[in-house]
């Protein structure tokens, strides 16, 4: 068997890699004892009583796990806690608090890096180089800089910020996907998580997210595309790119940091108010999703500031600058983002499922709910539509009708039931969100707490409705024209149905409708019989491995256990030897 590429890399990857795995595999065969044998033995209520509690100490193990490590397992926390959709809310609310702050790299490490990356000495790349990291994470460290005379002069800027990765971050990252793919293989063949998680798709997005993460000429791509996209809006700036120092692993970007979005103290201290703060906030995010459908998935207090104008209303060099025009009011301050590693796209099919999710939603439409469901990519294949159909129709009949003025109106406590029942019927159901729809829901999530911290009394729907409203008036064509086609095809089925009906009674008077059914009862009988030998064979199982696991503590019970598994075993082999009737 040809080796991964995680175990040609030495040792230190190779117990790495292992390390993943024997997490993983811990975790699987507790999952297996206690939520298939168990209940299958008599020993559920043993099972449920301890869940709660099993699911906390799992993530806190995992937390442990992934701050220890470091490199991608972080990330596969924060990723983790946004999995409100297949995870149970005891490990999404544990690893909602996993932070990315880990030590920083030595800076001989980091110059060796840069300078290879550059290709020049750092002396020589920059005027100068402050040694002490800005931040670190466990990808790269940023550092202050300034650019040379001559870079300055063609870039427009000379205070730099210069992020680095983190020495053999690729071969970490190599070695965690080798490992998380590993697992994502034993998922796929247990059914009861197969058909609720499409794990390897799962690891896919999440690899196609980190590996862009670590691509820094991807993430100078977005912040330009994210600055035009706001070239002529006096509200947003952000950091000019200086191409000439930036590689894939070197990102150098002018120094716009000011002050952070949640330091409210310093925001009163220039005069501003927190509150207009919020609003803008808000009305700023949902532009990015409504208008540009290009969003920035990562807007924690780290990643945004507020920049107040220099005397005048002028616009600060280094940052991408808002177009003003002869008599134009601008605000005091605006809102510059960094960061634009993890960036959400909103494809036309989003759009288009969520405008007919609207639509459904309106009408209490469960079955048009669950085909908007399906545009998104939000259901596996093998999810149950009734039931999911029955499911949300419940969950929406609350909501569904109520306009924005009604919803603002609503107890806050009531919009938590709501999220709690939702999501445990998420977790129930066959539903799994694909990434980008996750990061919109991270956005708009992440966006809500802020401006509530900033805010007290703000209220997202008051933001969310002028675009909401114009998603349905910019849809209206095509919302007549949906309403038509169900019509034409309701009228359609009505118009067959009498003639129908009327086919099968004649046929039915006739006698020529028969039904033969021993075919039927001869599968079944077969299928009956495998199911039973099946049983015994997972209770031979169980009872052998449960008899090993409880040997040590309790060598009689463990004796016993194991001497039993020998009955279903008996009847797993010889079962099918004494049947009767035709096969």
């Amino acid at each position: 068997m040809r080796p991964s590429a995680a175990e040609d890399q030495g040792p230190p990857l190779r117990a790495r890699y292992r390390r993943i795995l024997g997490f993983a595999a811990r975790v699987l065969v507790q999952t297996w004892w206690f939520e298939l044998v168990l209940p299958r033995i008599g020993f559920t209520r043993v099972a449920e009583s301890s869940r709660e509690r099993r699911m906390r100490v799992l993530a806190q193990r995992f937390h442990v796990l992934a701050v220890e490590l470091g490199g991608l397992m972080i990330k596969v926390g924060q990723f983790m806690s946004s999995r409100l959709d297949v995870l149970p809310p005891e490990i999404t609310t544990e690893l909602a608090g996993l932070q990315d702050e880990v030590p920083p790299v030595p800076i001989a490490e980091i110059r060796a890096l840069a300078e290879a990356e550059l290709g020049v000495p750092l002396s020589r790349a920059f005027a100068s180089f402050d040694d002490t990291p800005l931040a670190a994470a466990s990808l790269g460290q940023a550092h202050r800089a300034r650019l040379s005379e001559q870079d300055a002069a063609d870039a427009g800027f000379d205070e730099i910020v210069v992020k680095v990765q983190r020495p053999g971050i690729d071969q970490v990252v190599a070695t965690d996907l080798a490992a998380l793919r590993r697992v994502a293989g034993w998922l796929r063949r247990i059914r009861f998580i197969a058909d609720r998680v499409n794990a390897p798709a799962l690891v896919e997005e999440f690899a196609q997210t980190s590996l862009e993460e670590i691509d820094y000429l991807h993430e100078a791509a977005a912040a330009e595309r994210f600055a035009e996209n706001f070239a002529h809006d006096p509200r947003v700036d952000a950091p000019l790119v200086a191409w000439e120092r930036t590689t894939r692993r070197v990102l150098t970007l002018s120094d716009v940091t000011a002050i952070k979005i949640n330091d409210v103290a310093a925001l009163r201290a220039a005069g501003i108010d927190p509150a207009d703060v919020a609003r803008v906030f808000a009305e700023v995010m949902f532009d990015q999703l409504f208008t540009h459908g290009f969003v920035h998935a990562d807007p924690h207090p780290g990643n945004i500031f507020v920049t107040p104008h220099r005397a005048g209303g002028a616009g600060m060099p280094g940052a991408s600058g808002a177009s003003s025009t002869p008599g134009e009011v601008h605000p005091a301050w605006r809102l510059t983002f960094i960061d634009f590693g993890m960036m959400a796209e909103v494809p036309e099919g989003i759009r288009h499922g969520l405008r007919t999710l609207f639509i459904a939603a309106a009408s209490r439409d469960g079955k048009g709910m669950v085909a908007a469901a399906q545009e998104i990519g939000v259901l596996m294949p093998s999810a149950e539509n009734r039931e999911l159909e029955r499911a949300l129709s419940a969950l929406f009949a609350r909501f569904g009708g109520m306009g924005f003025s009604e919803l603002r109106d609503v107890d806050p406590r009531e919009f938590q039931g709501f999220a709690v029942e939702f999501g445990d019927t998420m977790r129930s159901l066959p539903v799994q969100l694909p990434e980008g729809l996750l990061l919109l829901i991270r956005a708009v999530s992440l966006t809500s707490g802020m401006c509530s911290g900033l805010d007290p009394q703000f209220n997202i729907w008051e933001s969310i409705e002028p675009y909401a409203t114009r998603l349905l008036a910019d849809e209206s064509g095509n919302l007549v024209q949906d309403f038509a086609q169900q019509a034409v095809a309701n009228a359609g089925v009505l118009w067959r149905l009498p003639k129908r009906i009327d086919d099968l009674v004649t046929r039915v008077d006739e006698g020529s409708v028969t039904f033969d059914t021993s075919r039927i009862e001869r599968r079944l009988d077969r299928i009956d019989g495998l199911i039973r030998r099946g049983v015994s064979g997972l209770l031979f199982t169980a009872l052998l491995i449960g008899g090993a696991l409880v040997l040590a503590v309790n060598p009689v019970l463990g004796t016993v256990l194991m001497s039993v598994s020998v009955l279903p075993l008996l009847h797993t082999l010889f079962a099918g030897l004494f049947r009767r009737g035709p096969r």
